[in-house]
């Protein structure tokens, strides 16, 4: 694994893993998809990759500086917070993999919705 340094005066500073979303973006992990069916059918790889990319749930991990900062499109204030389980749309945001982990930075009026459970919530 590469890690990036940086140089404080003599302190070496350790790059931080985890991007900070700009503006009105929001960072978003994807759960993992399982390798089984319920009724323990192996799932291929190629299968579980595109239900990931299509996912509709996600982990809100960092919200952007000005996320649901504008008051008339916003007018009961954000839609979600950091720690929340959300509903986006699929194919939405910028796809990104940090060490292996799938995330997505979208714009903070993609979320369609709040869950207390992800569990259960598939696209249809």
């Amino acid at each position: 694994m590469v890690e990036a340094v940086q140089y404080s005066g003599d302190v070496p500073k350790k790059a931080k893993k985890l991007p900070d979303p700009a503006g009105y973006r929001i960072l978003i992990a994807l759960p993992d998809v399982d390798e089984t069916t319920a009724g323990g059918i192996y799932v291929p790889d190629e299968r579980r990759d595109a239900e990931q990319v299509a996912t509709i749930v996600g982990f809100v991990m960092k919200v952007g500086p000005q996320a649901y900062m504008d008051e008339s499109k916003f007018p009961t204030g954000p839609w979600c917070k950091e720690g929340d389980w959300i509903v986006m749309r699929a194919y939405s945001g910028t796809r990104l993999s940090i060490h292996g982990k799938e995330f997505r930075i979208i714009n903070d009026d993609s979320v369609e919705a709040v869950v207390e459970d992800p569990r259960g919530v598939v696209r249809v």
